[in-house]
């Protein structure tokens, strides 16, 4: 373990971004902090350099996305149909099973070397759904956690009305993490009736927007999700870093 711990987090807001580029943008970052604990391993625990942690918050044009070990037929309309949605379609490398980001929706990329805060990836977990439960607090929403699936939900004591509000899905390798989570703010929600939304059948999802009954501006979210990403965190937030090309 580097011996320097580092919770200085460089914040970027990426905006209205294409999928795979973001997805590029978080690799690049990812290898990195690999990159920087590859070349620790061979000095002693005083001459060791710091890792960056890194959090990008965006939005995508509508894309499903499919976890490593999700299931293709959790996805109902044909790959030849997505053109018509204005949607396209990627198998990539976190947890969990399929989702949508689209407009409307904060997505989350925190990419952290998880030493310099906790080596606990189920604490991580739980870490950013608290965010979310105390960010969507502020606007008198009460979200909570339903034992055995990832996820905040709204009514999460009332196993037949319960509504996902933000999903989530990680990648971890050495304690160094990507991917993240997906909070519906003013999101679209015909766009879920297209998959089965993380493989779970007998659920629903909504938006602040649905249980407010108004659009919510998104800057407002984002920064309340950065205040409370440093105070469950613990971080340090720096200023915007410019996006690596």
């Amino acid at each position: 373990m580097n011996s320097i711990r580092n919770k200085a987090t460089q914040f970027s807001d990426l905006g209205r971004i294409d999928y795979k580029e973001a997805w590029e943008l978080q690799t690049s970052l990812f290898e990195k902090i690999l990159a920087t604990k590859t070349v620790n391993r061979d000095l002693p625990a005083d001459l060791q350099h710091t890792t960056d942690n890194f959090l990008l918050f965006c939005e995508h044009d509508h894309v499903y996305t499919l976890g490593k070990s999700g299931k293709e037929s959790n996805l109902l309309v044909e790959t030849e149909g997505l053109p018509s949605l204005k949607a396209t379609y990627y198998h990539i490398n976190r947890g969990g099973d399929i989702t949508y980001h689209g407009p409307g929706q904060i997505v989350g990329y925190p990419i952290l070397d998880l030493e310099n805060f906790f080596t606990d990836i189920h604490k991580y977990m739980r870490g950013l759904e608290e965010v979310i439960i105390q960010t969507v607090a502020e606007y008198g929403i009460t979200a909570g956690r339903i034992a055995g699936l990832t996820g905040v939900w709204v009514d999460s004591e009332n196993a037949d009305a319960a509504r996902k509000l933000c999903a989530f899905g990680v990648r971890a390798s050495r304690w160094v993490t990507m991917h993240g989570f997906a909070l519906n703010v003013n999101t679209d929600l015909q766009y879920f009736n297209h998959i089965i939304p993380c493989g779970i059948r007998n659920k629903t999802v909504t938006s602040l927007q649905k249980e407010l009954g108004y659009p919510v501006e998104l800057r407002e979210v984002q920064d309340l999700l950065k205040d409370k990403m440093s105070t469950v965190f613990g971080m340090e937030m720096t200023p915007v870093i410019e996006p690596a090309k």
